[in-house]
């Protein structure tokens, strides 16, 4: 299964995510970690969603880690896998499956990070089972 990339969409930028999609720009995917109560997170925001604190920074991901839960959409046009991946760093992110068979993919299964451009030039991160087993 394979994203189509006229199937991806132009993210909001807003003052809060634009850190996060210049990283992606140039294949660096970031993750939030707030100083205060230590807990990494995602979407992209300058509050941290668990203790309300400000105190949030920027850490680079290895952009690998596994699925932790997912759904595949037969009926989209084309056809997509959305999942839950659980970052080696702990935190866990909405996002794709692509460049796999999807009736292969199970709970638990490595995955990788890639980049496909939106309509705009944007890079958009998704995901694909890893090349390598760890």
């Amino acid at each position: 299964m394979q994203i189509d990339d006229d199937a991806l969409r132009s993210p909001v930028r807003t003052p809060e995510t634009e850190d996060f999609w210049n990283a992606a720009n140039q294949q660096t995917l970031l993750f939030a970690d707030c100083r205060d109560c230590g807990t990494p997170h995602y979407y992209p925001r300058r509050i941290c969603p668990f203790c309300f604190s400000d105190r949030v920074d920027w850490k680079q991901a290895s952009g690998l880690g596994r699925i932790y839960a997912f759904s595949l959409f037969r009926r989209g046009s084309p056809p997509y896998v959305s999942a839950w991946v659980t970052l080696d760093e702990g935190v866990s992110m909405l996002t794709n499956i692509t460049e796999c068979d999807a009736d292969l993919l199970r709970i638990g299964d490595r995955v990788e990070v890639v980049y496909r451009p939106a309509p705009d030039g944007q890079l958009i991160p998704l995901f694909k089972p890893a090349s390598t087993v760890s």
